[in-house]
């Protein structure tokens, strides 16, 4: 770890606890710096605020008052859920106080070179993949970021000799200053978060931020296929690594004839790999193309590739029953993951979707239904799931109050041979905390079946 002086005396906000600003606002207070704290989760029952309250933080909590701003603010860290309209992050940018997610610090704090990788989907299953690569060819990697572990607390054990393996969401990389990771990786680009954003346009600029810092001494991983993609890296200083599964991109990562090259050189073959789903392709090919650039090895790529069948709640093969084939989706929050799993699958599917409606309709989703005979509807968007299964031809269709109960009744309308695939194209938070929450439920109801 770094030694930051530059803190100390410093009075620093964290807006937002949980687990990044707790571990945020502990490290700051570790350097000297004169740390508030504001939650808008009232103290009782938050063990985040009392936890710090007990360190000697001054903390504040049940909202976020403007008179936070009345005493001398140096530096804001926020969490980066928090949309930059809150009324008192627009007071504060108009004080010219700036601010910074976590990942900003993380990248100060760490000895070790950045891996950073950001789109709209694969995150997740990319970072795991190049973090288990980089393991099998003995090159010391380190997992963080959006996929759970918290990049401050990780930082302060990164040494030259490790790896940064980040997942960054838009969210996050719309607060940063001088990050500049060693690879950066953009997957695709799709119409997320717009509710956030407000346009695709601003959401693409967020993405494109992981560039903004990189010289021609950094590499920039992208998306070939993603014409999004490949026009906001126009802007980026950094030495350009294309991947596709479409054409040979010779300067890159490609397939040809059944085999996956990386600049000429043959690496596996695409039959041996056992990750399910065309998309995960693309997340290979990316995957593959950052572990080369840090001289990972073949042979720990194969190790991987040959082995790993994919992330917990990302098309997650949970087990067979009675013939029956049940996969665990979960992350599939919006219309595009939807389709991408339903692509993976030339059997009969029961499809079990719904969740918290954001105002879209689901008419994109028509052509991947295909191949579903059967549709469980959960959640807000069950009704507008109905009408697009009309449109399909979709004879069966269910409404049930929840994923548990989606279960069983999925089975009763399956039979040898089908798939049973929660795939939801919907967030979670209309019922579920988390995705993750979601996803588990589902496993333990198809449990529950034996």
């Amino acid at each position: 770890m770094k030694q930051l002086n530059h803190y100390a005396n410093k009075h620093v906000l964290v807006l937002g606890l949980a687990k990044s600003g707790t571990a945020t606002a502990e490290l700051l207070h570790k350097l000297g710096a004169k740390v508030t704290v504001n939650d808008k989760s009232p103290l009782e029952g938050n063990t985040h605020a009392q936890h710090l309250l007990s360190l000697g933080m001054d903390v504040v909590c049940g909202g976020h008052p403007l008179s936070l701003l009345d005493q001398k603010i140096d530096v804001i860290y926020k969490n980066p859920g928090i949309p930059y309209n809150n009324t008192l992050l627009v007071e504060a940018e108009k004080k010219g106080i700036p601010i910074y997610t976590e990942v900003e610090l993380a990248y100060e704090l760490s000895e070790a070179p950045f891996i950073a990788i950001t789109g709209s989907n694969g995150k997740t299953t990319t970072t795991t993949l190049i973090h288990e690569m980089l393991t099998a060819s003995n090159k010391n990697p380190l997992i963080a970021g959006n996929i759970g572990n918290v990049a401050v607390e990780v930082a302060q054990e990164a040494t030259e000799q490790n790896v940064m393996v980040t997942e960054l969401s838009s969210f996050q990389l719309m607060g940063i200053e001088s990050f500049r990771p060693k690879v950066s990786i953009l997957l695709n680009i799709f119409e997320a978060h717009l509710d956030y954003h407000g346009t695709l346009e601003e959401y693409g600029r967020a993405k494109a931020r992981i560039f903004m810092n990189q010289t021609s001494e950094d590499f920039a991983v992208v998306n070939a296929d993603d014409k999004k993609v490949m026009e906001l890296v126009k802007g980026s200083g950094a030495t350009i690594v294309p991947f596709s599964t479409k054409s040979k991109v010779e300067d890159g990562a490609y397939m040809d004839a059944g085999v996956v090259y990386f600049k000429g050189e043959p690496i596996i073959e695409v039959e041996e790999i056992v990750l399910p789903g065309k998309h995960n392709l693309e997340n290979i090919l990316a995957a593959i193309s950052a572990v080369k650039l840090f001289n990972g090895t073949n042979e720990g790529i194969k190790a991987v590739l040959t082995t790993f069948s994919g992330v917990k709640h990302r098309l997650q093969f949970v087990e067979s029953y009675q013939g029956r084939r049940f996969y665990n989706d979960s992350k599939a929050t919006n219309i595009l993951s939807t389709q991408a799993a339903l692509s993976s699958f030339e059997d009969n599917v029961i499809l079990l979707a719904g969740g918290l409606d954001r105002g879209n309709e689901f008419d994109d989703l028509l052509p991947a239904l295909k191949n579903v005979k059967a549709l469980v509807t959960f959640g807000e968007t069950a009704e507008k799931l109905k009408k697009i299964a009309k449109k399909a031809g979709i004879n069966q269709v269910k409404h049930v109050d929840n994923v548990e109960k989606a279960v069983p009744v999925a089975y009763e309308l399956s039979e040898s041979g089908d798939v049973i695939l929660l795939s939801p194209a919907c967030a979670s938070w209309d019922q579920y905390k988390t995705f993750e929450q979601r996803g588990d439920i589902f496993i333990e109801a198809v449990h529950k079946l034996k």
